[in-house]
């Protein structure tokens, strides 16, 4: 480090000292090292300064208030005054004789205009003279009174307990909110509402994360950086100041950061962006000041910006209004404080946010938030490793497949994953198992994507029978066409507002749409409606989300996807980035009303198309497709391998519904001796 006369003194860090630092040197007369005086102290006076002032001088002012309002006459003025008559009342104390004059005594001390007085004697002196004044007082009709002689102690209290009282009410709404900053109560509107979790209580690390390897590797020179910052500083390179976290909601944003962190082993400041806006003007923006101020006093550490979106979306018309807005306030301040970061500051910033489109341009710009990671649904592998990773926290039992389980929730979330597991364990313990079996897995499964199965719902014979053919019509084509994912299974037990459903296994996590896969997707769809049509000889609202859901992929095919010779490969979707530059109104159309026409015509060819093949290949197997039906009747729910038996026409030897009702009630109306011994060999 240099002495040059340009370089200006640096103060140490309070953490430094104790290991080498200190205050800086002086030379003798007392000036800093390169001839600079030392900055003069800082006197500034706080609320609580201020408040010990004000009391002081309510007191002296207590105080000294009876005094100015008495006036203080001699012992022969006072017997003068007796003499006169112009004595209203008085009060004997042990060496003092205080009173009030009357009218005439006022009319005799115009010049002094005080209506009391004060009198000092000595017992031993006046006391004889002031038993004669009493007689004549007493006679004139003067009201007289005594008190007895005080302690000079009690004097004291009495006079300095009211101001203790004052001093006390003080201290409880106003000192103790000042732990909270400067300012007290009031102005901890200001004060930054995160949540501090230390190195020694961040817990989490990469072992907790699954599911997100790239985004892993790609947060692993931040954790160098925290870790070893002089490796970086040796070759001239500068790390990204802040990161920026986006995916769809539940895909471990969040746990992600955690684990930066308590990989890191630095402490962790977590906000949420709601916490910056509050009812006052100018508040959300003092948060931020103060969040980057202890960020910086704590450093290395990470800043956490959960949710940005809420203060971090466009400005400019249609997104916020006017330059005074709290949001757009607070996320000025945001930028300029990233923006004063120095390059020995070891503070990152992570942000995450799953609307990263409606961001400000100025805050995902280079030398704010440097790096963009992408955290998105994990894929077969990754499904894998999350369910391993919150496995270990319950007993699985030992026949419990999860990579099976992974296959079938394609486009389940972390989050999603985890309350499968939960769900699992929570019902292996109401059934008193020893612990999750697979059946378990599938039953939590189904209950996380479709809602709980209504098994005590009453259902009528003729809505269980269309039920069970609509169902068959999806299983069917389900297990026909090798273009659609394989079957799973297939129930008519209701779940939340379905009144069954047909569950698919994919092979695979599909990273492209091809043609066939979406003609085979439409072909399921619409199994259900055929079926209701051709075996009940009339049509339901059952097939209403079937509907639905074909005519999105449909539009998709046509509009997005370009699978339409008519259109060509010309995008007819909602354009994105349409609206970074101008504000589009909902409904708005993009292209004439010839092409509209054209595109209503494309979407009815292809879901006729879908239709009429599904319908050929229902016709010419409608003896398979009743042989499902009847089964699904009879046994509520069918796997693949039931429907693969049943096609081949085999029959099925399994226990009905009605059996294992039957066998459960039979085991509940046992003896709790005889379920014991029963429990005996499987235990062991």
């Amino acid at each position: 480090m240099s002495d040059s006369k340009n370089e200006k003194p640096t103060q140490p860090h309070p953490r430094s000292q104790g290991r080498g630092g200190g205050a800086p040197k002086r030379n003798n007369k007392g000036r800093l090292r390169g001839g600079k005086k030392p900055p003069l102290p800082s006197y500034k006076r706080g609320p609580f300064n201020l408040l010990i002032i004000g009391l002081v001088i309510f007191t002296v002012m207590m105080v000294l208030r009876p005094l100015l309002s008495i006036d203080e006459i001699s012992w022969s003025e006072f017997v003068d005054h007796v003499e006169n008559k112009n004595v209203d009342s008085v009060t004997i104390k042990d060496t003092e004789i205080t009173g009030k004059f009357n009218e005439q005594g006022l009319a005799s001390r115009a010049d002094k205009g005080k209506a009391s007085f004060v009198v000092y004697y000595k017992p031993e002196i006046h006391g004889d003279w002031l038993g004669e004044l009493l007689k004549q007082m007493k006679e004139d009709g003067v009201r007289t009174d005594s008190e007895p002689p005080r302690i000079w102690l009690w004097n004291l209290v009495g006079m300095i307990f009211p101001i203790l009282i004052l001093v006390g009410i003080f201290y409880f709404f106003f000192a103790r909110n000042l732990r909270s900053g400067a300012g007290g109560m009031l102005m901890s509107f200001g004060r930054s509402r995160h949540r501090l979790q230390d190195k020694d209580r961040v817990k989490v690390t990469f072992n907790d994360v699954a599911g997100v390897e790239e985004a892993k590797e790609e947060v692993a020179e931040i954790i160098e950086f925290l870790k070893n910052p002089k490796k970086f500083q040796r070759l001239g390179g500068r790390i990204p100041r802040g990161v920026l976290l986006m995916g769809p909601p539940g895909c471990g944003k969040t746990l992600l950061a955690k684990a930066i962190a308590g990989q890191a082993d630095v402490p962790f400041f977590s906000i949420s962006g709601s916490d910056f806006v509050e009812m006052f003007v100018g508040v959300g923006a003092s948060r931020v000041r103060d969040l980057f101020k202890q960020a910086k006093e704590n450093s290395p550490c990470i800043i956490f910006l959960d949710e940005v979106d809420a203060i971090g979306r466009k400005r400019g018309a249609g997104y916020v209004g006017g330059g005074h807005d709290e949001r757009e306030q607070t996320l000025n301040a945001i930028l300029v404080e990233m923006d004063g970061f120095d390059t020995n500051d070891q503070v990152i910033v992570i942000a995450a946010t799953n609307r990263a489109d409606i961001l400000d341009h100025a805050l995902t710009r280079p030398g704010r938030f440097d790096r963009q990671i992408f955290v998105p649904l994990p894929d077969l592998k990754g499904r894998v490793d999350i369910l391993k990773v919150h496995a270990k926290k319950i007993k699985l039992g030992p026949e419990a497949d999860l990579e099976r389980l992974a296959r079938g929730t394609p486009m389940f979330t972390g989050a999603d994953l985890a309350a499968i597991i939960n769900e699992a364990a929570l019902a292996a313990t109401m059934a008193n198992k020893d612990s999750v079996e697979t059946a378990d897995l599938e039953e939590a499964r189904d209950k996380v994507r479709w809602g709980r199965a209504k098994k005590s719902r009453v259902i009528d014979e003729y809505d269980k029978k269309i039920t069970a053919y609509h169902e068959s019509g999806h299983a069917f084509i389900q297990s026909v066409l090798k273009e659609a994912d394989p079957l799973h299974k297939v129930s008519i037990i209701p779940r939340g507002p379905y009144g069954g459903a047909t569950f698919a296994l994919p092979e695979k996590d599909r990273m492209h749409y091809t043609k066939r896969y979406c003609m085979a997707l439409l072909q399921v769809c619409f199994g259900g409606r055929i079926a209701e049509e051709i075996f009940c000889d009339d049509i339901s609202s059952g097939a209403q989300s079937d509907i639905q859901q074909a005519t999105n992929i449909a539009k998709q095919m046509i509009l997005t996807w370009g699978m339409s010779e008519q259109l060509g490969l010309i995008s007819y979707g909602p354009d994105a980035g349409l609206k970074d530059i101008m504000y589009v109104m909902p409904g708005e159309k993009e292209y004439s009303e010839k092409t509209a026409e054209t595109i209503d015509k494309e979407i009815k060819r292809i879901t006729d198309e879908a239709y009429k093949k599904a319908k050929e290949l229902i016709e010419s197997n409608k003896d398979k497709l009743e042989r499902i039906a009847k089964a699904l009747l009879k046994y509520e729910t069918l796997d693949a391998d039931d429907v693969e038996l049943i096609l081949k026409g085999g029959e099925l030897d399994k226990p009905t519904v009605a059996d294992l009702l039957a066998a459960e009630q039979a085991k509940n109306n046992q003896p709790k001796s005889e379920q014991k011994e029963q429990q005996k060999p499987s235990d062991s």
